[in-house]
């Protein structure tokens, strides 16, 4: 049986994963943590359904909610981001980093500390720190795994091949809201117009990302 901890589960990442974890064979994995944001009643519904040791919301505010909803599973509760960091210090095979921003870079920090295999969906900790967290990886011989769509395509797609022979990659995309929208019309598009994904339902800041580009800058 796999151990896996999930933070940011109740983002769009953090949904799939869960609901692979529980279209999965009985036996097949066991969560030890689940954090999530503001989706309170969401999160308390994986635990419910998953039964980790430990659910952490991200706001201390959120946690009295939290609590009642778990009252009686004998799940540990706490909130804040000292104690989503903690949840990544419990000992699991796997980390599926989903967090949006850079709160998702200490928890990844002290995965790899521990050797976990962290699944890294989380860009920003790449943007902000990479170097660091490379070395850290290989300092605990740990292992980074790339789960955001784009980078998992090229990992898979470069396995076994030699890294030198690349000569450029090519990097797709939806193109958000505004894709089709001619040039000087994009200065008039308002937050409603931007947050009307075509292809995906995601997050507010992700979906932003998507309409101005900006999520490609993240990737290159």
């Amino acid at each position: 049986m796999r151990s896996i901890s999930i933070f940011g589960a109740t983002g769009s990442v953090g949904e799939q994963t869960v609901d692979l974890v529980t279209r999965a064979a009985p036996g097949t994995y066991r969560v030890v943590a689940l954090t999530g944001g503001r989706n309170i009643a969401r999160l308390a519904e994986m635990a419910r359904s998953l039964r980790p040791e430990i659910a952490v919301c991200s706001d201390p505010s959120d946690l009295p909610d939290l609590r009642d909803r778990l009252t009686g599973t004998g799940i540990t509760t706490a909130a804040g981001s000292d104690a989503i960091a903690d949840a990544a210090d419990r000992p699991a095979d796997w980390v599926m980093s989903a967090i949006v921003g850079a709160a998702g870079l200490v928890p990844g920090f002290r995965a790899l500390r521990h050797g976990r295999t962290l699944a890294l969906a989380n860009k920003e900790s790449l943007v902000t720190a990479g170097p660091l967290l490379l070395a850290e990886a290989a300092r605990h011989n740990a292992t980074i795994l790339p789960v955001d769509s784009e980078h998992s395509a090229i990992f898979q797609a470069l396995a076994g091949e030699d890294i030198a022979s690349v000569e450029r990659i090519i990097l797709t995309a939806s193109g958000g809201a505004l894709r089709d929208w001619p040039v000087e019309r994009l200065a008039t598009a308002t937050l409603a117009d931007a947050s009307a994904h075509p292809n995906w339902a995601m997050g507010q800041r992700i979906t932003i990302d998507s309409a101005s580009m900006f999520n490609k800058a993240l990737e290159v």
